[in-house]
């Protein structure tokens, strides 16, 4: 394979397995939490109109951004409100949240449809992005990709290694036992919530800022579905979501590689690849109950209320 196209393999893979990890790490903590918020993919369509109507009007990037996520936490908190204060079904809510998300959106972008902007700006690192191949595809990206690795690795070290990992874990495992030992059970869940809506809306920024920088209705692809099937894909395990989400990326990639090399296969196939990849790789879980139960928070989707 020639090395130019290996970089430009690399760098479309990191930036279409973005927008996914940013939103499988915070359904992951959402769930590790002990709560199930299937309505990531409304969330991240509220953040990708807000952000984009926002950078059109503005011309600010950073505002956008911080727009997107600032909506994605308030639709958390709806949320969240729903489901912790008020004990209503988490599967119901989110399903709710995401149609809502999907509607709403589409009412709000309706005079922005099909415009588009310049999108953010590649950041390339001093130095290193002139090494060959390893340059252009690690180190010539967007602020909001390093971001996302970043805060995957915060991440992980904070549920391996510190202590609010452990608290985290506690209220997710057994809400009861926490909550005797002192622990702010419903605080720590909004808290994760709304961590998980404000990466939403971050992953939303990504699609609609510098994926495709423009405004289409349902322009997410189904991309917050994947994410939350990926937390589970991946057994709650954020080095397995990091991988999940460029496998996915590098999956969705495939019919442009095809059509490279010239291959006679239909690129409808192949685009319709990483949805029906997730397909399988659930209903593979789904056959093991015991391994999925044993990564599982054990209080995931459990209401629970402090008069208990």
């Amino acid at each position: 394979m020639d090395l130019d196209l290996l970089a430009s393999l690399l760098y479309a893979t990191f930036r279409t397995g973005t927008p996914i990890l940013l939103v499988a790490l915070g359904e992951l903590i959402c769930e590790k939490s002990g709560v199930l918020n299937l309505g990531q993919e409304g969330v991240m369509l509220m953040g990708a109109v807000t952000g984009f109507i926002v950078v059109s009007q503005f011309d600010s990037y950073a505002l956008g951004i911080f727009t997107s996520v600032l909506t994605g936490i308030v639709m958390a908190a709806i949320f969240a409100f729903i489901t912790l204060t008020l004990q209503a079904n988490q599967v119901a809510s989110g399903l709710a949240l995401a149609i809502f998300g999907t509607g709403l959106s589409a009412f709000i972008g309706t005079d922005y449809q099909g415009q588009s902007i310049a999108g953010l700006p590649s950041l390339a690192v001093p130095h290193l992005s002139e090494i060959s191949v390893i340059g252009p595809a690690f180190f010539q990206h967007d602020i909001l990709v390093y971001t996302s690795l970043a805060a995957t690795f915060l991440l992980w070290w904070n549920l391996k290694y510190a202590r609010l990992g452990l608290i985290l874990k506690a209220v997710g495992e057994n809400p009861d036992a926490a909550n005797a030992l002192g622990l702010p059970v419903l605080k720590v869940r909004y808290l994760a919530v709304l961590f998980g809506g404000a990466m939403s809306g971050l992953a939303g920024a990504y699609v609609s800022l510098v994926y495709t920088p423009l405004w289409a209705e349902n322009m997410t692809a189904g991309r917050g579905w994947i994410a939350v099937a990926l937390v589970v894909f991946a057994s709650w395990r954020i080095s397995r979501v990091l991988l999940g989400a460029y496998l996915f990326g590098l999956a969705s990639i495939l019919h442009l590689v095809a059509q490279v090399f010239g291959a006679d296969i239909s690129p409808n196939l192949l685009a319709a690849l990483p949805y029906a990849a997730t397909i399988v790789v659930l209903v593979i879980l789904s056959s093991n109950q015991t391994r999925h139960k044993l990564f599982a928070p054990l209080a995931l989707a459990i209401p629970w209320h402090k008069s208990r």
